[in-house]
């Protein structure tokens, strides 16, 4: 019975790409079926991000922060030069519409996506970095946001902190803290055991949510123009773009494959649930629909990205995979009073 469990869930990896389309077309095509979902997606997001927090111990999260320029390296790509860069290029090729242009700057100064972790996950990435990546850029964005916007657009916004705070606290950090700790009090159990028995349901959550979320798609898609289908272009375009800003960043700063995926996954990656909320509620009108064009490119791409990259970096990753594993296995071993010396690398 777990065989066949645990063959779902890599063969969901494997078709992931189809699988997302599929999703996508369903949610756009459906949006009376599966919009009802959208009230327990962060329930399921709170359960994703226990699932990839199960691979983590507090060592290396505190790690994290005592070296911290892998994570200043995506806040500084995430958070500074995509906002820029997007501003730029959206005011040379959508001038005439700033409802567009306003929608590419917000859809680009969001944080890190809480769906990277998943991504991270999925492909053997550093999932203490992006764990770290999600819960930085999060806490920052109730201040980074409001300057962004008021610098590249001259627009002045106020973000509900208080609700940003409190959907961080419930959909990331005790989650977070609560798959990490179980981690450590049960020396690797949690990450050999655990982590793999949940693994397929977390991958069919997100199929959900993938369908779910793009449902707020709908009347957009059905009633396509062509200045909308340049704004989508540019949309998959950049979006593309952010994966390799953090690919090249890795490898001009010589990091393994494990922080080479999580650099690339957190630079790519951007949570599109806020800067829908604020298109909305600020910027009404078409600059709702360049931030929604995430909800079908970001997904998407993510899978086809890992999957290529998987390729790319077979040899390199051949030796590392046995040292984590290797590593992993002496963690499971280690008992009360050797804990502190023998972390997984």
């Amino acid at each position: 019975m777990m065989e066949r469990w645990t063959a779902l869930g890599n063969g969901i990896a494997k078709r992931m790409p189809y699988l997302v389309l599929v999703c996508l077309a369903t949610g756009v095509l459906l949006p009376d079926v599966f919009s009802p979902f959208k009230g327990i997606v962060p329930v399921l997001f709170a359960f994703m991000t226990f699932q990839g927090a199960l691979s983590n111990t507090f060592h290396q999260i505190i790690e994290v922060f005592r070296r911290p320029v892998q994570l200043l390296v995506i806040l500084g790509i995430a958070s500074v030069a995509m906002p820029v860069a997007a501003s730029a290029l959206a005011h040379l090729f959508f001038a005439h519409n700033m409802q567009i242009v306003c929608g590419i700057i917000i859809e680009y100064c969001m944080p890190v996506a809480v769906v990277s972790i998943m991504w991270v996950g999925m492909f053997a990435g550093n999932g203490a970095l992006g764990l770290a990546a999600v819960l930085v850029s999060t806490v920052i964005s109730p201040f980074t946001i409001p300057l962004t916007l008021q610098l590249l657009l001259g627009a002045s916004v106020q973000i509900d902190v208080a609700g940003m705070m409190t959907q961080m606290i419930f959909m990331i950090a005790l989650p977070a803290l609560a798959g990490t700790a179980l981690n450590d009090v049960t020396r690797g159990w949690g990450h050999k055991r655990l982590s793999p028995a949940i693994n397929p349901a977390c991958r069919l959550l997100l199929l959900l949510i993938i369908t779910t979320n793009s449902t707020s798609m709908s009347p957009y898609v059905l009633h396509m123009t062509w200045e909308r289908v340049a704004a989508m272009l540019f949309i998959l375009l950049f979006t593309t773009s952010g994966f390799f800003w953090g690919l090249i960043a890795a490898r001009v700063c010589g990091e393994p494959y494990r922080n080479l995926i999580t650099m690339s996954f957190c630079c790519g990656l951007r949570n599109i649930s806020s800067g829908t909320v604020i298109a909305v509620q600020f910027f009404p009108g078409e600059a709702v629909f360049p931030v929604m064009c995430g909800t079908i490119f970001q997904q998407v791409l993510a899978s086809a990205f890992g999957n290529v990259l998987e390729k790319l970096t077979a040899k390199e990753r051949q030796p590392e995979s046995r040292r984590v594993e290797q590593a992993a296995e002496g963690f499971a071993k280690l008992g009360p009073t050797q804990e502190g010396d023998g972390r997984r690398a």
